[in-house]
């Protein structure tokens, strides 16, 4: 409570994911300000209160209570093993909106070909307890450090480690370093979660579950746009048979009975060549127009 105003207390990514987040949460129509080297951001909602951590502490603040909610990665509540309610999972990361990956790398010109190679050997990364996981379910025994700071060098100094698990969403970072993947330690998405204590409370609960509707929504808009048109009549089988929709589209009568009106969402990459097959088909006053959210 601050002032008789329930508050719901928000955990958001610093680091990698956080400018992404922050243009997922304006685009759920939330502004988020942040003042230069400042940890506590201000939102436009008087019942949203915000602070910025790591995503690799994020799980365990939400399961100790400092925040009630939070964003983080998958594979740091695996890391931690936090006691955390997993609301939903949010598909986006630093550059895309698809899983990033934690990978098992070496140098180019190393021996190691399989994971099997590395029995006896020497593996540093930030993911220390996935990837003892992953070597124990492969029957590898080997030294796992913990890796401070940039982790990709460390491949190609001599003596140091004779591989890297590291995070990766493209690959190019690793290529850059001379580095060769060996195998996919795990894969991991954006997850939207809560204290359990938080989650028991009905306001908060509902609270969390509108802010996860809304940022879900957003993320559903990317890449996606609404198109209008007015179709005559005799013509609407032919238009809809070229409409990769969505979902099917809606279609309503108007003052002429010869004509429809029909709205319909797709994918923006289509619709530089959709638009003129659709004009040929007999559709008149398109209209694109861009999504903030779309809901499910």
């Amino acid at each position: 409570m601050s002032d008789g105003v329930k508050v719901l207390r928000v955990g958001l990514p610093s680091g990698s994911l956080q400018e992404a987040t922050l243009s997922v949460l304006a685009r759920a129509g939330y502004r988020v300000r942040l003042a230069a080297r400042s940890y506590v951001p201000e939102i436009d909602d008087p019942e949203l209160e915000g602070m910025m951590f790591r995503a690799q502490e994020m799980a365990q603040f939400v399961e100790r209570g400092v925040v009630d909610v939070g964003l983080t990665g998958s594979d740091w509540i695996l890391e931690t093993g936090a006691d955390v309610v997993e609301v939903g999972e949010l598909a986006y990361s630093k550059n895309s909106a698809g899983p990033v990956r934690w990978v098992l790398a070496v140098r180019e010109d190393s021996p190691v070909r399989t994971v099997r190679d590395l029995n006896g050997k020497r593996i540093a990364t930030e993911l220390v307890g996935a990837t003892r996981r992953y070597l124990a379910a492969h029957g590898v025994v080997a030294e796992v450090d913990f890796s401070w700071g940039t982790t990709e060098p460390k491949a190609n100094i001599p003596g140091l480690v004779d591989a890297i698990v590291e995070l990766t969403e493209t690959g190019a970072s690793l290529r850059a370093n001379r580095l060769r993947i060996i195998d996919t330690v795990c894969e991991s998405t954006t997850r939207f979660i809560a204290n359990k204590s938080s989650w028991r409370d009905p306001w908060k609960r509902e609270k969390a579950e509108n802010l996860l509707i809304l940022l879900q929504g957003a993320l559903a808009a990317d890449g996606k746009v609404g198109l209008k048109m007015n179709v005559p009549r005799d013509r609407l089988a032919a238009v809809i048979a070229r409409l990769p929709a969505l979902h099917t589209p809606t279609v309503s009568a108007q003052h002429d009975a010869n004509w429809v009106a029909l709205e319909v969402i797709a994918e923006e990459r289509v619709v530089r060549d959709l638009i003129p097959l659709l004009k040929r088909e007999g559709a008149a006053g398109i209209i694109e127009y861009s999504l903030n959210k779309v809901i499910y």
